[in-house]
């Protein structure tokens, strides 16, 4: 939420209640997460030189509307005298100059200052009776034309409705923000809803959580122990559990989780799940999952010795490995509760393996009888394709199982196997399907392969709901599918994909399974080498190309516990010692708006890529990304800007998607550059990296965030020139190997690591990281137990 300047309210009203009308002139604050409000009015009574300033929670408010208020009179110390709002009513302006100004505040979609202008000359002091009677008569107005007359019209009908549910939300403590969503949603049915049914607000939209829910529902008198409130706690429990990653809860973690939520008798949360349990509202059954082995804080007495590390960097004897106890895990019976999308998607997930496996027709099968050698000795001569032994394996299983994994980290030599595959199937003219689960991953799989390739989003055509084009009644036509960056897949884009495989085809999974798993609920590539029911190939030979660089060296070196090699004589990897948060953070920019591309000759916004373990503090992704911001693409009278929330938007910014929109085909992770703001029609346009441009409604912009910073996770399945990574002891709860190791694997060129080396031994040394609950792995080995399928 942004914070409000300085100049707000930071005073004793008076004791004085006061009455006071007029006109608002111009909006000089307005926060739209919770409405709160500075304008200048113009008084009915008084000078008409002199402007009054006026503060409160005044939603929505917009230039040209009159208002009746009544408040109080308060000083400031450094904004002077101001007018307090504790109730107000909105009439409709008296005068063709307030009628103007009210039109043109962007209050309509579509209608700005000029063509307000045209409509109150057509029209006059008749303007708004003609808008609320006889909207159809705006197509008399000189230049305006039919189309763009009926899309006032309906911008102003819209308007209008929303008004009125915000007037009863605004009562409950919700947003103009979030009242235009919830409009959005329900339409005419928003205050039913809302009324009747709160909870559903979690459910359905995007912006509201159950505890936003939950302060509606009290305000409607919804009692803490009442049993739909009860349900409807657990339920988001679950939900923000699989944000986390999580699959499923146990159910004493989730009773412990919905409990302190809900601040109720366990008792009663235990009732309610047995409620849900009934309804089959979640899934229960039980199943074996590893104990979780605890992150490492800033303070444990385990961290590695940093200055052991630093000595070992300028002294010609074996490299430093930081220590990791090997764990103590055990198998545990739990009792899962599931959210029965994801209980299904693991059902669906095995039972496709399994239909797959055990298919009786097999596409490829006459590669069963190949004469390898030949094939390989071919690759050699014809394509310059020579494969190690690994690689060979690698490539005659894909051809030979019908599903199969290959894994292996940086510079092993996974994108040469799936080049010498795909030239196999070409030649015997095989059907195949290249996927990967974003937009940059499949670009960057189309790159390196020469070969088309898409997302797995596109490629099963997923619409709204999750609903796919291709399924089991209308599989894929293709004799093999091969999934690149597959540690991104998720369990429910994994079912969406196995139910679109046809059988008889083969599928390779390819990726690294040492990176951070999905942004997504679930393991899946992880859980699918664990169970040991899919053959699996891991390549561990480092290939010339990447022995030559540091980025690929060290990402091995902090894979294997050892930390990574820097200094004078390593020109592609860098590590920037700075303990102190503030400091790091200036450092950052100052790297990325000029040290950097004066040294490589690289572009600030395009090329470098900073990636941070976490979203909060000084060095996190918010806070970088507002730094960045106003260092790399600064305000500026020819940029036009939106604010939505805490966030600000400028033509020229770097944007990342939140959330998956189907309805547009952008999906969470894609990212572009803001390339329009438009007041009067009330979108953003963004070019997308693979060369679509998409136009948001200001409505929909919490879909968007800057992304000149990125999470780590975000930056999953993506490539940039230059990766730039903050670790700093702050970071602690997300201070773990893999993640480290994700994140310099995305640098093709160079990595610059900033911060605290204490920070990077702590990430080094936790290769623990919290485990996801995910019942994937048990499930397929309960398909074949003690063997392969």
């Amino acid at each position: 939420m942004t914070a409000a300047p300085a100049h707000l309210d930071n005073s004793t009203p008076t004791p004085r209640f006061s009455v006071l009308s007029g006109v608002v002139e111009r909006i000089t604050f307005q926060n739209e997460d919770n409405g709160w409000t500075v304008a200048k009015v113009q008084p009915d009574k008084g000078r008409k030189d002199e402007l009054v300033t006026i503060v409160g929670n005044l939603p929505s408010l917009a230039p040209g509307e009159s208002l009746e208020m009544e408040g109080f009179w308060i000083s400031n110390p450094t904004y002077g005298k101001q007018f307090k709002i504790e109730q107000y009513r909105v009439l409709l302006p008296a005068t063709i100059t307030g009628i103007q100004k009210y039109l043109g505040s962007g209050l309509i979609k579509g209608v700005g200052p000029k063509t307000s202008e045209k409509i109150v000359n057509k029209f006059g002091m008749e303007t708004l009776n003609i808008l609320e009677i006889q909207p159809e008569r705006l197509a008399e107005v000189p230049g305006l034309g039919m189309k763009k007359a009926e899309i006032i019209r309906k911008a102003w009908d819209e308007q209008k409705a929303i008004k009125e549910v915000m007037v009863f939300l605004q009562g409950h403590g919700i947003s103009a923000a979030l009242a235009v969503k919830i409009y959005r949603e329900y339409k005419d049915a928003s205050i039913v809803v809302v009324k009747n049914e709160p909870y559903r607000l979690a459910r359905d939209v995007f912006g509201i959580g159950f505890k936003t829910a939950d302060k509606i529902a009290s305000g409607m008198g919804v009692a803490k122990d009442d049993p739909e409130r009860l349900k409807a706690g657990l339920l988001y429990t679950l939900s923000e559990a699989s944000d986390d990653g999580h699959v499923f809860l146990p159910r004493e973690e989730l009773l412990k989780n919905g409990t302190e939520l809900l601040e109720a008798a366990s008792e009663q949360v235990e009732q309610a799940l047995e409620a849900l349990v009934e309804e089959q509202g979640v899934a229960n059954e039980r199943i074996y999952n590893l104990k979780e082995i605890p992150t490492l804080k800033p303070d444990s007495p385990a961290l590695a010795d940093v200055d052991e590390w630093e000595r070992s960097l300028h002294e010609e004897r074996a490299p430093y490995v930081v220590a990791t106890p090997e764990p103590q895990n055990a198998e545990i019976p739990l009792e899962a509760i599931y959210l029965p999308p994801f209980r299904n998607a693991e059902m669906g997930i095995s039972a496709g393996v399994l239909r797959l496996r055990g298919a009786t027709h097999d596409r490829l099968t006459s590669f069963k009888s190949a004469a390898f050698d030949v094939v390989f000795s071919y690759l050699s001569d014809k394509d310059g394709l020579v494969l190690n032994e690994k690689q060979k394996e690698a490539v005659q299983l894909a051809l030979t199982e019908k599903v199969s994994v290959l894994t292996g980290g940086p510079g092993t030599g996974k994108t040469t196997s799936m080049r010498a595959l795909l030239r196999v199937l070409q030649v015997k003219r095989k059907k195949v399907v290249l996927a990967a689960p974003t937009g940059r991953a499949a670009k960057r799989l189309s790159e390196t392969t020469g070969a088309s390739a898409t997302t797995i989003h596109r490629l099963l055509e997923l619409r709204p709901g999750g609903k796919a084009a291709f399924d089991r009644e209308r599989p894929l036509d293709a004799d093999m599918v091969i999934v690149d960056e597959a540690s991104m897949l998720d369990v429910l884009l994994m079912n969406n994909l196995l139910k679109a495989v046809p059988s008889g085809a083969h599928l390779l999974l390819v990726g690294d399974t040492d990176q951070l798993p999905s942004v997504g609920a679930g393991n899946v590539l992880g859980d699918i080498v664990n169970s040991g029911v899919v053959p699996v190939v891991r390549l561990d030979q480092i290939f010339r190309q990447g022995a030559d660089s540091a980025i690929v060296t060290n990402a091995h070196r902090i894979n294997s516990g050892q930390m990574p090699q820097v200094g004078r004589d390593i020109a592609d990897f860098f590590f920037f010692v700075e303990d102190d948060t503030e400091k790091a953070a200036d450092l950052i920019v100052e790297l990325v708006s000029k040290r950097i591309p004066a040294r490589f000759g690289v572009n600030s916004v395009r090329d470098i890529q900073v990636l941070a373990p976490m979203h909060r503090s000084r060095a996190g992704v918010g806070e970088l990304n507002n730094l960045l911001q106003e260092t790399l693409n600064p305000a500026s009278e020819r940029k036009r800007e939106r604010r939505w929330g805490g966030r600000l938007f400028r033509e020229g910014d770097k944007v990342m998607q939140l959330k998956n929109n189907y309805e547009k085909l952008v999906f969470n992770g894609d990212g572009g550059y803001i390339t329009l703001i438009n007041h009067e029609d009330q979108f953003v346009r963004v070019a997308l990296e693979d060369g679509r441009e998409v136009e948001y409604d200001f409505a929909e912009l919490d879909e968007l965030s800057l992304a000149y910073c990125v999470s780590v996770h975000k930056s999953q399945g993506s490539e940039y020139p230059v990766v730039v990574m903050p670790l700093l002891t702050s970071h602690y709860p997300m201070l773990q190997r893999n993640l480290v190791y994700t994140a310099i694997t995305r640098a093709k060129k160079v990595v610059v690591l900033v911060g605290s080396k204490r920070a990077l031994a702590m990430a080094i040394k936790n290769d623990r990281t919290g485990r996801r609950y995910t019942g994937l792995a048990p499930r397929l080995k309960d398909f074949a137990p003690n063997k392969q399928l």
